[in-house]
C-alpha cells in the first residue's frame, strides 16, 4: 500500500506542476481570465492524472466510466474547496494548500477503493 501511495504522490506532484504551468501559460500567452485558465488547466492536469494513475499507479484498465467518475469526483472536491474558501474568505494560498492536501488523501482513497477497485 505504501508503494502504491508513493506512486500516487509522484503523479500528484507532476499533475500539480502541469496545472500550474498550464494556468500560467494561459494567463500569460493567451490573456485568459483566471477562471478560464484554471478550468482549462484543471481538465488538462486531471486528465493526465487519470491516465498516469490508471496505467502506472494502479495498473488498471482505462474506461470512459472510470474517467468520468474520477474527473467528477476531483472536480466536485475542487469546487467545494473553493466554495468553502470563498465563504470564509480564506487567502488563495490557504485554499491551494488545503485542496492539495485533501485531494491527495481523498483522491487516493477514492481511486483505490472506487475507481480502480479491481486493480491488481
Amino acid at each position: 500500500m505504501l508503494k502504491l501511495f508513493s506512486r500516487y504522490i509522484s503523479v500528484g506532484v507532476i499533475n500539480t506542476a502541469l496545472h500550474w504551468v498550464c494556468f500560467g501559460a494561459l494567463l500569460h500567452f493567451f490573456e485568459a481570465t483566471q477562471a478560464v485558465a484554471n478550468v482549462i488547466a484543471f481538465f488538462i492536469a486531471v486528465t493526465f492524472s487519470f491516465f498516469a494513475n490508471a496505467r502506472w499507479t494502479f495498473k488498471s484498465k482505462v474506461t470512459s466510466g472510470r474517467y468520468i467518475a474520477f474527473v467528477t469526483f476531483m472536480g466536485i472536491m475542487a469546487g467545494l474547496t473553493g466554495y468553502i474558501a470563498d465563504a470564509i474568505s480564506a487567502p488563495p494560498v490557504v485554499t491551494l494548500v488545503t485542496f492539495s492536501g485533501f485531494s491527495l488523501i481523498a483522491g487516493f482513497i477514492y481511486s483505490k477503493f472506487i475507481v480502480f477497485r479491481d486493480a491488481k
